[in-house]
């Protein structure tokens, strides 16, 4: 079975650009060392007045726009973010609001950066099901804000921006093997690995934010091993082979472990889409973010067939399987 069909895509990013020599005059780095170990040139930051919810109702007005509907055409919202603008509600309502659709369906997803994954499983599950006709999946943050930007290995490492899809939910079956829409998705979780990548603070632990942690090495090794394994997986259900896809959109997390889980699976590097040298690490918004980059410059097209994956912390991985 066929699952949605993704009728289009936007994205939004913060005004502010921040250069790797910019924060090197902030904290003991380089841009020589910050491009050598993870790709990143520069990343954008949230300012004044800007939030997570700004950032993703910007994002979901351009992907309705792509596809020519109206905030009355959405039925769901589904919201992946780690860094909410409170607590609660969720911010999906205050993006529900913002468009004025109000009444339908508004809630957030917290998977970080394999959140964009888990809200587009949960959303073409829904649609599938005959929950509604359409869906806003969005992964939104502004990770600047729970950065501690005196930790050199981890404030280099992330950005802030946003990216949307538009869900249709599936018509009736077709025929032939090219028909658009989700093929097969895969997701994991794994909380003996808590440790690796989280974020110390919390409502229920210290009633403060936090600052996120992370031991690279560990979190690297992790990621390579298990997202060249989901990857199998969704191309197992799916019944396809590495060289029938067209493009794989990765998690934009660091440009070594994109390149050391395409070599594992054989695929060629030039069909992996890599933004992370611009965006930095967005978490929920990366994958998005990066397929309407490439679907903007006219590297993918109608007909691709499209494999988006990503491992986040907790650890939660996933895998989805797309032919636009």
């Amino acid at each position: 079975m066929i699952g949605s069909r993704l009728l289009g895509s936007g994205s939004a990013l913060p005004r502010r650009v921040v250069t790797n020599d910019e924060l090197a005059a902030r904290v003991d780095t380089s841009d020589e060392w910050i491009v050598e170990r993870t790709g990143i040139r520069q990343r954008y930051i949230a300012g004044e007045g800007e939030t997570t919810a700004t950032l993703a109702t910007d994002a979901a007005r351009a992907a309705l726009a792509d596809c020519g509907l109206e905030p009355a055409d959405i039925d769901i919202i589904v919201l992946a973010t780690a860094t909410p603008d409170n607590t609660f509600p969720a911010t999906a309502t205050k993006v529900q609001h913002a468009l004025g659709c109000n009444g339908g369906i508004a809630f957030d997803v917290a998977a970080v950066c394999s959140g964009f994954l888990y809200a587009l499983c949960v959303a073409d599950s829904m649609l599938c099901t005959g929950m509604g006709r359409r869906a806003l999946v969005i992964g939104a943050e502004t990770f600047s804000r729970i950065l501690d930007w005196s930790d050199r290995t981890t404030c280099v490492l992330f950005g802030d921006g946003a990216g949307a899809v538009v869900l249709e939910a599936p018509g009736e079956a077709s025929e032939g093997d090219k028909a658009p829409g989700v093929l097969a998705t895969r997701l994991h979780a794994d909380g003996a690995s808590h440790d690796l990548l989280y974020v110390d603070g919390g409502p229920s632990t210290t009633q403060t934010v936090g600052h996120l942690r992370m031991k690279g090495r560990e979190v690297f090794r992790h990621a390579v091993v298990n997202l060249s394994d989901v990857l199998k997986e969704v191309l197992e259900e799916a019944k396809v082979s590495a060289e029938d896809i067209d493009w794989v959109v990765p998690h934009q997390a660091n440009a070594r472990i994109l390149d050391a889980t395409a070599k594992k699976l054989g695929i060629p590097r030039e069909k992996v889409i890599v933004t992370v040298h611009e965006h930095a690490n967005t978490s929920a918004a990366s994958v998005p973010l990066a397929f309407d980059t490439a679907r903007r410059d006219g590297r993918i097209k109608p007909g691709d067939l499209v494999m988006f994956e990503a491992m986040g912390g907790g650890f939660t991985w996933g895998a989805s399987l797309v032919r636009l």
